[in-house]
């Protein structure tokens, strides 16, 4: 279950923007833009420009769904841990903490630029 009201951990797998679920389309505000997207099994992370949506599908059918949305301005601070060196599975952690409280730890499996998701988080976290 993905949702940002408790402590997470998430093996995400890339997928291509154009896969992000339509419904999830429709809540992008007007010029947002999705940056990166990753799924689990059945749910979804997006990083847009803005935000960090999460997708939680539920139920056996998967009809029912759960969206969560965190803004970059609630970010408090984060920390990634990238590959080692010629690592066989070359993951990468993301940890974000909000202002909240709420702690978010993303894994990423493959080659994610984690690079570009950190660059996108400071560019609107650090925002006065």
């Amino acid at each position: 279950m993905i949702n940002f009201n408790k402590d997470s951990f998430w093996n995400l797998h890339p997928i291509e923007k154009d896969s992000v679920r339509d419904d999830v389309k429709g809540l992008l505000i007007e010029g947002e833009e999705i940056m990166q997207a990753f799924k689990t099994i059945r749910d979804q992370i997006i990083f847009t420009d803005l935000r960090i949506i999460a997708v939680d599908v539920q139920g056996i059918t998967g009809m029912r769904r759960s969206f969560s949305s965190m803004p970059y301005s609630t970010i408090q601070f984060f920390s990634i841990q990238t590959p080692g060196f010629l690592e066989v599975v070359p993951d990468s952690e993301l940890m974000i903490y909000f202002t909240n409280g709420f702690k978010a730890n993303f894994e990423f499996s493959g080659s994610t630029d984690i690079g570009e998701i950190c660059r996108t988080i400071s560019k609107y976290s650090l925002k006065q």
